[in-house]
């Protein structure tokens, strides 16, 4: 419990973006700027991810997207990467990420962040009345 009553959970963000090509640098830049968006987003301290999980499409296989994590400074945050399914017609060149994060908020009120071309992902979220 917090200092007012709120219950901490656990809880999942969900986050995507697409690399510009399949190099360390891309994988890297593309990875970084989606953490940033989703721990600026849901207000998120470090010490709060209890593990994040990275995956890329088969297609992206220059660098580990989780080494952004570890140059922000998550040097005690567990870490996995692996690839998604491979699925004919699926968006090419994507970082998807999934942190677990010990939170306040209430599931309604986490913000999932999709930027790029995987914003096709998850039109749902940008509908008018769904940003947030």
């Amino acid at each position: 419990m917090c200092e007012d009553g709120r219950p901490v959970r656990v809880r999942g963000i969900r986050g995507a973006t697409t690399a510009e090509a399949n190099t360390a640098e891309a994988i890297l830049s593309a990875t970084q700027e989606l953490l940033r968006l989703m721990v600026e987003r849901n207000e998120i301290r470090t010490e709060e991810v209890a593990s994040a999980i990275f995956t890329t499409t088969p297609d992206l296989n220059a660098e580990f997207p989780a080494l952004a994590a570890r140059r922000m400074g998550w040097i005690d945050v567990p870490l996995l990467c692996g690839h998604e399914m491979t699925v004919p017609g699926s968006l090419p060149a994507c970082v998807r990420v999934l942190l677990h994060v010990n939170t306040e908020r209430r599931a309604d009120e986490i913000v999932h962040v999709y930027l790029r071309g995987a914003r096709a992902l998850r039109p749902d979220l940008f509908d008018s009345a769904q940003v947030r």
